[in-house]
């Protein structure tokens, strides 16, 4: 299938910070029609000034993917604004520390799950009859190097990314022969809020629009998995091979996030 020279309409969840924003500016010129889902108002308000300053068009809603009655609204409203969106980014997560032990982590271990994984399946779902009706277009998930192999501490964001790698997947071959094409996207580490409260180094820290100008070359050519930046896709490589022995010999003490403390302020951030 030929590149996307010029993505016309483009729907985009997560789009009020991080990856999302960027994404959604790295797409943003003359003549295209862009769709902003994100829980705070605030933050599309400012992606969409900044997307109508390239001389795009957009079009915003306040909205949680984990709510699928929502999805499937927005969804409907935006197609009759736009049209049957050419590129659907499913770029809607969050991060916390989490510890199985603390009985108050449960909620956010589900949290993170309905936005990190089922968020993706209620936005593909949204439009994918729309879309292959018009049999044509490009449809991406936000993973994470994080997937590759689990994390101490981090057992509700790698779980969830590490699903989505394998929902993403299954659905590019569900849908092989459809014209559609399905990409994975797993990052490593970029600097956007969600990042900035991690207290350890972030090897080959990329900055937003970086990432977004390669995930965006990825996507509209349809490549079914991107890892970046490119050192990091080595290091997946050899993370997924070690041994069971090694591998935890040498993560089990590794830095982790900090946890959402009940006697403090949520450590938490989203994309």
């Amino acid at each position: 299938m030929p590149a996307f020279s010029q993505s016309s309409r483009v729907f985009i969840t997560g789009a009020g910070s991080g990856i999302g924003q960027a994404l959604a500016l790295a797409y943003a010129g003359p003549g295209v029609q862009l769709g902003l889902l994100g829980r705070d108002a605030g933050r599309l308000q400012a992606t969409a000034e900044q997307i109508r300053a390239r001389g795009a068009q957009a079009w915003r809603r306040s909205a949680d993917v984990r709510d699928a009655a929502a999805v499937r609204v927005a969804a409907e409203d935006f197609m009759a604004w736009a049209g049957v969106p050419q590129v659907l980014i499913a770029n809607a997560g969050i991060s916390i520390g989490t510890l199985t032990q603390h009985p108050e982590d449960l909620t956010v271990f589900r949290e993170i799950m309905e936005t990190n994984w089922l968020g993706t399946v209620h936005t593909f779902g949204a439009f994918l009859p729309a879309m292959l009706a018009a049999g044509e277009g490009r449809l991406a998930g936000i993973a994470s190097v994080a997937g590759f192999r689990g994390l101490p501490g981090a057992g509700a964001y790698s779980a969830p990314k590490a699903a989505t790698q394998i929902y993403l997947e299954s659905l590019r071959l569900e849908l092989a022969g459809t014209g559609l094409t399905v990409s994975t996207i797993c990052p490593g580490y970029v600097d956007t809020p969600m990042t900035r409260i991690n207290p350890y180094p972030m090897p080959w820290l990329m900055q937003p629009e970086d990432a977004a100008g390669r995930i965006r070359r990825a996507i509209d050519h349809g490549r079914p998995l991107l890892v970046l930046p490119r050192p990091m896709a080595w290091v997946g490589r050899v993370l997924r091979l070690l041994p069971v022995a090694w591998y935890d010999r040498l993560f089990r003490h590794a830095p982790r996030k900090p946890r959402r403390l009940s006697d403090g302020p949520p450590q938490r951030e989203a994309d």
